[in-house]
């Protein structure tokens, strides 16, 4: 079954043009964000003196470029102008579903000097989701090696092994063939690297390319994965409430690993213009730090990361020469239990947050923190959630999570119902006590006993003042 996408036309000046406008946009951001932070030269206009000042005019600069609106239509037009993705992609194996997935995780593979992973890859990716998650999701295999024995090999070892995702459409296989990819010898060696590095790397970046392009319209979300990984059990449940988590706030990636490109979460609608970028740019650098730089053109300076890690390298040997690699993630978990739900709500406090450190930033699963300066007698930290709900476990941490330092000392948890929405803060309009914090700790079960309805508001109501800093670590909440 073929799956077309749209022709693309390719036009010599006009990529010409939005590749050096891209450029620009690129390195603009690395002197906004990668510059060392140290005292800097002023730009020519002698009005900058250091280097935060030179940082904030790279940062409003690169605003002005983003929101201008000829590059805005640079961007968004790019699959439209430049990349030749105008062919048919064919599933060797499988075939596309009549409705979108939730899900789509894509993998290429390309033939290894040393070590076979990606049957076992498979294989956990199956084993360890439920039957469940596997309706709500698709895998898709770039079999993406120039030697076309060996695709062959691979194609009918992984349609016997895997014979029912194939049969019910949750496995996918194609391929595309050399003469779709762009010139692979005498590029740039870009940061001094050997000519076969660039190759296998530029190679990379099309593979990656064609993948997210065949990809695109199977599914809401998309996850990027390598062919030597294992997953958590449950990785598909861990992810949704991820997203669900951060309620409407804008993203662009979401990271599930903090190695490479594994784990990586887009959105489907984003993988046309991060096809493109990769093609775009394929022989200026490895794809990890595309994709980064992708990230920040769409204005997602800061990673999201979700801990635990729910995807682990295990591959001994490297796709590139066979080389040795023990490349690991300590904060992988295998079986990660205590993955909460957190239900959306609407977060605020009266303390004074620290920097980025905001409220929604204990809530939000993320592997950050809210941090605030001197809590006094009756501020609060509360939850107003967008429905009901009615927990099964209540967990809350505060203080380092490595030390005691910046713990809330004393302070009740209440939770309500009523909620008052109102044109300030939302809050309840009835409260009850939970119990306190102990040790700057506090964990609830067994709500049957003491909660008859369903509650709209947690509610953390300090009752001591302190001159230490608090530090809200993790508000978890189980439904």
């Amino acid at each position: 079954m073929c799956c077309l996408c749209p022709a693309m036309r390719c036009y010599p000046r006009k990529a010409l043009t939005y590749t050096a406008a891209l450029i620009s946009l690129i390195v603009l951001l690395y002197v906004s964000v990668y510059s060392p932070s140290t005292e800097t030269s002023a730009p020519a206009s002698g009005l900058l003196r250091n280097y935060g000042e030179v940082q904030i005019w790279a940062r409003e600069l690169v605003s002005q470029q983003f929101h201008s609106e000829r590059n805005l239509q640079i961007f968004h037009h790019l699959q439209n102008d430049m990349v030749p993705f105008n062919t048919s992609y064919e599933f060797l194996a499988g075939f596309p579903a009549a409705s979108q997935k939730y899900l789509t995780v894509g993998l290429s593979s390309v033939k290894r000097k040393q070590g076979f992973y990606l049957l076992d890859t498979l294989h956990s990716i199956f084993t360890e989701s439920s039957q469940e998650e596997l309706e709500e999701m698709v895998v898709v295999v770039l079999l993406a090696d120039f030697d076309m024995d060996w695709n062959e090999r691979m194609l009918k070892v992984i349609s016997e092994k895997f014979s029912d995702p194939v049969l019910k459409g949750q496995l996918l296989i194609t391929h595309l063939g050399q003469k779709h990819y762009p010139p692979l010898e005498g590029l740039k060696r870009n940061f001094n690297d050997p000519p076969d590095r660039v190759y296998f790397r530029s190679k990379q970046n099309v593979d990656y390319a064609f993948l997210l392009s065949i990809s695109a319209n199977l599914s809401r979300y998309y996850l990027m994965l390598e062919d030597d990984v294992v997953c958590a059990r449950n990785f598909l449940t861990s992810i949704k409430k991820f997203i669900q988590s951060q309620g409407n706030s804008p993203w662009v990636t979401m990271e599930f690993s903090k190695l490479g490109y594994i784990g990586k979460l887009y959105h489907s609608s984003s993988l046309p213009q991060l096809a493109s970028f990769l093609y775009l740019f394929y022989q200026e650098m490895p794809c990890d730090w595309l994709l980064g730089h992708f990230s920040k053109l769409l204005v997602q300076v800061k990673p999201i990361r979700f801990k635990p890690s729910l995807f682990q390298h295990m591959g001994l040997y490297s796709s590139f020469k066979g080389t040795l690699n023990r490349l690991k993630d300590e904060d992988f978990e295998q079986d990660p239990e205590n993955v909460s739900d957190n239900p959306p709500a609407d977060v605020f406090t009266d303390i004074t947050p620290f920097k980025e450190f905001t409220a929604k930033k204990a809530y939000d699963l993320g592997t950050s923190f809210f941090w605030g300066k001197n809590p006094s007698a009756g501020n609060h930290f509360t939850l107003v959630f967008r429905s009901p709900v009615a927990p099964k476990r209540i967990l809350i941490r505060t203080g380092a999570p490595d030390s005691k330092k910046d713990i809330l000392v004393s302070a009740d948890v209440e939770v309500g119902s009523d909620p008052v929405r109102t044109d300030k803060v939302p809050r309840c309009s009835k409260y009850f006590k939970l119990g306190s914090l102990v040790d700057g700790q506090f964990e609830k079960k067994d709500f049957e006993k003491d909660v008859a309805s369903a509650l709209s508001c947690l509610r953390i109501l300090v009752s001591q003042s302190q001159e230490q800093w608090v530090i809200i670590h993790k508000i978890q909440i189980w439904t």
